[in-house]
């Protein structure tokens, strides 16, 4: 093997980039906290305006007057507790729903028994419905039924008699909390579900780049070694022979091992949290780069590249992906089309896309030869090249016909690999 390529080979070997987690948070749950504390202000101004509007008809009216204070200090003071499930604790439920039965309670000490008869409000009005509701959002639909039940029996010891104002009413409230605390489960075991998808999605997509990383590097070594050992002969055959071993076991392992999980979900009060194991931005150029500059080290006596004569600008992480790609087919044709092939790249700009295209005159791929060696665990094509392009958007075209050399097709749209820059900045 060349210096050149034992070099290379060796520096990306001990190339590794320092990788920092990024905390993504899903939850469909916090904007019913948010609509819950709107809906408690708004209901509490609601009751007040009520008492206004018949001060003059209550018997006592400083009862009224008394709970309303307590009312608006309660509601106010409480809106951080209905802020998200954490500091909804059970304490607090259990207090504010003693706000809402006392207040209903209270009704026949403030207001006339014909008010309350003709089917007048209680004191809190429907500003109980949000303490049934806080339950709904916490517990779900059983801990809605508990509340909404006690709310029902308090309505009928204030009533007398199950009016059928009354009834109406409670059962409006009890059917619609428990529906609420329904959906909120579901909403919990989707976030979960769909937390678990983006683990599983993430650890394939570790896997893939662990292959790549191990492919471009630590394989194309432990296959160096063999065949240097291999023929120098002696105690250097015997090295060889232990690096082909390692090869195929790390072969297997990285096709189809366990490999690290890039991201880990929780159930927390904020929802479904998402750590992403991202490279860090800051090791980027700050704008996008010239693919050109990336391929240039690539020609040789061996290897010819012709290029355009204007930039062709790519973000960094996706023209480093597509360069890596370029290396990979190269290191194919050094590996299996012999040391007299050659091999020539071509970069197109297109106004939607770049194509790159490595065409070497090498004896060609056997059909189903591709197929077979992602079988056996060589991940060349399958990962460091398929797999890159996939990543970005894009796509690979492989040509080949034995006996007339190979022809590899590399195409990127530049809509895609701006939007995976971008992504990769904000990250």
């Amino acid at each position: 093997m060349p210096k050149r390529e034992r070099e290379g080979a060796v520096g990306r070997a001990g190339a590794a980039r320092v990788r920092k987690p990024v905390v993504l948070r899903m939850s469909v749950e916090l904007p019913l906290w948010r609509a819950l504390a709107g809906y408690r202000v708004l209901t509490m101004l609601y009751a007040i305006g009520l008492c206004a509007t018949a001060y003059d008809h209550f018997v006592r009216p400083w009862v009224a007057v008394a709970y309303y204070a307590v009312l608006v200090v309660w509601t106010l003071a409480t809106l951080p507790r209905v802020a998200n499930a954490a500091s909804c604790t059970r304490r607090f439920l259990a207090a504010d729903l003693a706000v809402a039965l006392a207040g209903i309670l209270l009704t026949p000490l403030a207001d006339s028994h014909e008010r309350i008869a003709g089917g007048g409000p209680t004191l809190p009005s429907i500003w109980t419905a949000g303490a049934v509701l806080a339950f709904a959002v916490k517990g779900g639909w059983r801990w809605a039924a508990v509340a909404s039940t006690a709310v029902a029996v308090v309505n009928l010891v204030e009533r007398g008699h199950p009016a059928r104002d009354t009834v109406h009413n409670v059962i409006l409230v009890w059917v619609a909390s428990i529906a609420i605390g329904y959906v909120v489960e579901v909403a919990r075991a989707s976030e979960r579900t769909l937390a678990r998808a983006l683990e599983i999605e993430a650890a394939t997509r570790e896997r893939e780049r662990l292959a790549r990383d191990i492919h471009d590097s630590v394989l194309q070594v432990l296959a160096m070694v063999k065949r240097r050992g291999t023929a120098l002969g002696g105690e250097a055959a015997e090295l060889g022979r232990l690096a082909g071993e390692q090869e195929v076991a790390l072969r297997t392992l990285v096709s189809g091992g366990l490999v690290p999980v890039s991201r880990v979900s929780e159930d927390l009060a904020e929802g479904a949290v998402v750590r992403v194991v991202e490279e860090p931005a800051e090791d980027e150029p700050a704008g996008p780069v010239d693919l050109r500059l990336l391929l240039a080290p690539y020609a040789c006596a061996r290897f010819s590249l012709a290029e355009p004569g204007a930039p062709v600008l790519l973000p960094p992480a996706a023209a480093r992906e597509v360069a890596a790609a370029v290396g990979a087919a190269l290191d194919n044709v050094r590996r299996h089309a012999g040391e007299g092939a050659r091999a020539w790249i071509l970069v197109e700009d297109e106004p939607d896309e770049i194509v790159v295209t490595v065409r070497d005159d090498g004896p060609g791929i056997p059909e189903g030869r591709l197929a077979q060696a992602e079988g056996e665990g060589r991940l060349g094509v399958a990962q460091s090249i398929r797999g890159r392009l996939r990543d970005l958007g894009g796509s690979t075209e492989i040509f080949s016909v034995p006996g007339q050399g190979t022809e590899v097709e590399l195409k990127v749209p530049k809509g895609a690999a701006v939007a995976r820059g971008k992504k990769a900045e904000q990250r």
